[in-house]
């Protein structure tokens, strides 16, 4: 647990650190901010296309040996960060990390399956949350730290000496899991290569400005090589995509709630910085504060969620979970203006709470449903299913601030908006987890 407690660490934090120091990465590179952008979106874009297929490859060559190969090119990754002169060099290594990045994502929910005995699952999935949760909540800390000083490039080099100590407790001690004896379809990973890797910088363009003819043609190749690939799917004995788990109507609807309540998170967390900023005068460390107690939070219920999801349906913890947090959005849209720091950041661990009930149980349904030699599926769409609600949030912030921008009070109304369309994905959520309770 502690080899994949590392390695989930620092791929988790290597997101939010790397969002900090863009403005100093673009000013060292000699590059405008835009394209230092690509510093995030590279590695992003690459565990996108390839969470699925390394997903696959665990199941068919054995997860202990994709998280091993995806935690070295991870750390070498990192290292090429570090040292990189020029900005391609540093793309490229960014992209090598989210190789690496998504042979950790994809199978760590299945390896914590092989560790824990089926009885205390919950409790393994558990301490995944924490981890991802504390990671989560330092993230910014620590890069402010790291850069208080050293220069940006020891933001990557600090994750060389952790990356070594994983792998190397990941050989010794990661226990094996069987390989499914399966093929892997090379021609899936193309295709799924194709579709994600058009139809999300689409969303993604949404929110940059980008042309409509070229968002609607990233989004039209993404929809129509997205239908080739899942027809594909359906003629196949294991698929990448596990449309023959999807048939599971627990496991489906676990999935769609997942996608409902990431979504939420997403739209609340980038929505409400704009707010606090341009409406409450609030500083960037102010806001920061301000928004550590959803996963600060997490780090207590998660832990106990995942304990109790060894003892009762994670459509009960998941739906009661829910509507806690669709109750903290609620709060959270109609709080008055000017309202003390205390106010917001109660409201705010209300949200967290409500979202760690379901984390837990939902990940530990969806690894444990899988039969065992679909297991690396399974924890893909763990990964998958929060991506798809993280972007498709994204771009729905974008959208609503774009048609509010010629309102009378534009970051309030766009701000009031957003969030009630969280809420609304919340409650849909809770609704999904509820219905599980009748699909066990």
């Amino acid at each position: 647990m502690l080899a994949v407690g590392i390695a989930v660490a620092i791929s988790v934090l290597v997101g939010s650190i790397a969002n900090i120091a863009l403005p100093t990465i673009a000013r060292d590179m000699n590059v405008t901010p835009a394209e230092s952008i690509w510093v995030v979106n590279s590695y992003q874009l690459a565990v996108t296309v390839c969470l699925m297929p390394c997903a696959s490859l665990g199941d068919v060559y054995g997860h202990r040996r994709v998280y091993i190969w995806g935690l070295a090119f991870y750390t070498l990754g990192s290292l090429i960060c570090a040292i990189a002169p020029t900005m391609p060099i540093l793309i490229a290594a960014r992209v090598l990390q989210g190789l690496g990045g998504a042979g950790i994502m994809s199978v760590n929910g299945a390896l914590i399956r092989f560790i824990f005995p089926r009885a205390q699952l919950g409790r393994g999935v558990g301490y995944n949350v924490l981890v991802v949760a504390a990671s989560s909540a330092a993230g910014p800390s620590v890069a402010a730290a790291i850069m208080a000083v050293g220069s940006w490039p020891w933001l990557f080099a600090v994750q060389v000496p952790f990356g070594v100590l994983s792998w190397w407790l990941s050989l010794r001690y990661l226990p094996p899991s069987p390989a499914s004896g399966h093929k892997f379809d090379p021609v899936s990973a193309v295709l799924n290569a194709i579709a994600l890797g058009t139809f999300i910088p689409g969303l993604d363009g949404i929110g940059r400005g980008q042309s409509g003819t070229m968002i609607l043609a990233e989004l039209a190749i993404g929809v129509i090589v997205g239908t080739i690939f899942v027809r594909r799917q359906l003629t196949l004995r294991a698929p990448m995509l596990p449309v023959d788990l999807f048939r599971r109507p627990v496991f489906a609807l676990s999935v769609a709630t997942a996608t409902c309540v990431h979504g939420a998170a997403m739209i609340t967390l980038i929505s409400l910085p704009f707010y606090f900023q341009y409406v409450e005068g609030m500083s960037p460390i102010e806001i920061g504060l301000l928004i550590t107690p959803w996963p600060a939070v997490l780090v207590v219920v998660g832990p106990i969620a995942g304990r109790l999801a060894d003892r009762y349906p994670a459509g009960l913890l998941g739906g009661l979970g829910l509507a806690v947090m669709t109750c903290g959005l609620l709060l959270v849209l109609f709080m008055p203006e000017h309202v003390s720091r205390l106010d917001i950041a109660w409201r705010m661990a209300v949200c967290g709470t409500g979202f760690g009930f379901f984390q837990s149980p939902n990940n530990r349904l969806l690894i444990g449903s899988a039969p065992p030699d679909r297991a690396g599926a399974g924890s893909g769409m763990v990964s998958t299913a929060r991506l798809v609600g993280q972007t498709t949030g994204s771009a729905l912030v974008a959208v609503v601030f774009g048609l509010t921008h010629n309102a009378v009070h534009p970051v309030v109304l766009g701000t009031h908006v957003a969030i009630g369309v969280a809420a609304g994905f919340a409650a849909l959520g809770t609704a999904l987890s509820w219905a599980r309770l009748a699909n066990r």
